[in-house]
């Protein structure tokens, strides 16, 4: 494939295959995740949006010293064929099990909310063909799938109005109300819930303006945390810090305090939108997985998107108890934090590399 070919992705598909895909599940459980910290939680999103963006800087300055490569093949470049490949195949079942843990989460919703007599088997099921759907137009059909995303998505803040006008203000004071283990506890469980930024190291070849493409990324990382922030906001107006440590998905309870005489649970509408996000989020790690399977197997096959579709299927509908299942979907996450620093790592060995050469 010519270089030409490659690039295919503009500024406004960069913005939003980054936007979309920090807005999955996370959001919907960010204010439980911070509730270590208490009220003291608004300002957390903000600090969040400081540490993605100078992370974010190591990935495109790797990337862009190899314009033309994923993160699969630098990885093979910079650490030789074998290691590169066992590196690979590492974030290939990060990924994978990133994905089920994903889908599994927004099935409990579901189930625990619309469907509380079924089994999640078929809606399991035809999810996953959606995403096969979805994930088989390549990363520019993704890119269109998440502009149409948040546009069909983002008219879902309109139902936080009435939370603000329940909510008492005076819950944002004290600030800083808090000890390091409580900071500790929320960054770390916190930080997951803006995850998939770090994606741009896979698509970054197909980018068209690549030295705009920090600045562009840096703009879909800002709608992100910005929606993050109003939704802790929200939430700490709203809450009592109990329910905020204990209420699953409190997301979904604020559109509770919605009123409207023809909609008699505005929350079901909420978690229905939802899917759209949950889509754009998956097809985006699944997307990289299978080019990951691509890179292991050195073939481009169409097939590797069924193979994957059908280990999440196991993953999700595994006969484990629901603890096991939130312990290795737990795990993936905190894996997750790995490939966020990896970057730095591979810049050094460049270096290394580099000055090796000219000496």
């Amino acid at each position: 494939m010519s270089t030409n070919k490659q690039k295919f992705l503009n500024r406004y598909h960069v913005i939003f295959l980054v936007q979309s895909v920090m807005i999955g599940t996370g959001i919907l459980t960010l204010p439980q995740k911070l509730s270590a910290v208490g009220y003291s939680q608004t300002l957390f999103p903000l600090l969040f949006g400081v540490i993605a963006s100078l992370t974010l800087l190591p990935m495109i300055w790797i990337n862009s010293k190899y314009p033309n490569e994923n993160l699969f093949r630098i990885n093979e470049i910079l650490l030789g064929k074998w290691l590169g490949k066992g590196v690979n195949l590492f974030i290939v079942l990060q990924f994978t099990l990133f994905t089920a843990g994903i889908i599994s989460n927004y099935m409990h919703l579901i189930q625990s909310t619309a469907l509380s007599e079924q089994t999640i088997t078929a809606p399991v099921f035809f999810f996953l063909l959606l995403l096969i759907y979805i994930v088989h137009g390549g990363i520019r059909s993704i890119a269109r799938f998440c502009i149409m995303t948040f546009f069909i998505t983002i008219p879902m803040f309109f139902f936080l109005r009435w939370a603000i006008e329940k909510g008492d203000i005076s819950h944002f004071l004290p600030l800083f109300n808090f000890n390091s283990r409580d900071f500790y506890d929320a960054m770390k469980k916190g930080y997951l819930s803006i995850l998939g930024y770090e994606l741009i190291m896979f698509y970054f070849p197909n980018i068209i303006d690549q030295k705009k493409a920090y600045k562009h990324a840096l703009i879909g990382i800002w709608i992100s945390i910005s929606l993050c922030f109003i939704t802790t906001v929200v939430s700490v107006m709203y809450f009592s810090e109990w329910q905020l440590k204990y209420v699953e998905f409190s997301v979904l309870n604020l559109f509770k305090a919605g009123e409207f005489s023809f909609v008699e649970r505005i929350d079901i509408i909420g978690m229905t939108l939802w899917v759209f996000l949950i889509l754009s989020t998956v097809s985006v790690y699944l997307w990289s997985a299978k080019r990951g399977m691509d890179s292991l197997r050195s073939k481009e096959k169409k097939y590797h998107i069924y193979i994957l579709a059908l280990i999440i299927f196991l993953v999700v509908k595994m006969p484990f108890s629901q603890e096991f299942q939130e312990k290795l979907f737990s795990g993936s996450n905190y894996v997750g934090y790995v490939l966020i620093v990896w970057p730095l790592f591979l810049a050094i060995v460049h270096l290394l590399r580099k000055k090796q050469v000219q000496t």
